[in-house]
């Protein structure tokens, strides 16, 4: 230590190593390391923030589809899957309508259907907005009837409503022309034809039963 005159007197290597830098973080070991595995956190952390958003928008705009939720849109079939026997004429009671604006046509068709064997119920007018050939309507335990009725008119469309026994309505559309002749009738077994899946239930509030087309 120098004094003078009872002064302390600062020398050179002292007044160094009191202005000599104090060492910072970077100069600790595996500071390096630390600062690396933070900013390779960070990053992956801004990767799945970015991945989620994104999912999120593909799902919610039918990008991306679950299986599960592919298949709960699927709508249920309505149209029986049964196959059927051809019951016999004479067990098919069937009712007649006439919507196809000829006069006449109801009781012609349904005295040929008598001559075949069938129980002819009611015979009347109505009418409809079904553009083809014939529209035939039956209770589920009316469905083997129905189908006889479709062998024996062709082009014919089924509809089910909610009646509880086994009649069956034949409602003539404008497109009808002719019964399928009596040895053409195909009796082999089958199902009932339903082209149009979303109008398998008709409304029964009222009887004939009125699809709509």
């Amino acid at each position: 230590m120098t004094r003078l005159h009872g002064h302390r007197i600062v020398t050179g290597p002292e007044l160094r190593a009191t202005f000599a830098d104090t060492p910072g973080p970077e100069d600790h070991p595996g500071w390096f390391s630390r600062r690396l595995l933070h900013g390779i956190v960070l990053v992956l952390l801004v990767g799945v923030i970015v991945a989620g958003v994104v999912g999120a928008w593909a799902v919610m705009n039918g990008v991306i589809r679950f299986p599960s939720a592919v298949a709960s849109k699927a709508p249920a079939t309505l149209c029986p899957a049964t196959i059927f026997d051809y019951m016999p004429n004479n067990r098919v009671k069937v009712n007649v309508y006439n919507a196809a604006g000829k006069a006449g046509l109801a009781k012609s068709v349904a005295d040929q259907l008598k001559a075949r064997g069938y129980d002819v119920g009611n015979v009347d007018n109505t009418t409809t907005n079904y553009t083809g050939s014939a529209v035939v309507v039956s209770g589920s335990g009316g469905q083997s009837a129905a189908f006889n009725i479709q062998r024996n008119i062709a082009g014919t469309d089924y509809f089910q409503d909610q009646r509880t026994d086994a009649s069956v309505d034949l409602i003539l559309a404008p497109g009808f022309s002719a019964l399928v002749p009596p040895e053409l009738v195909d009796n082999t077994p089958g199902k009932l034809s339903c082209p149009r899946e979303d109008q398998r239930i008709a409304d029964n509030s009222k009887l004939p039963v009125i699809p709509k087309s």
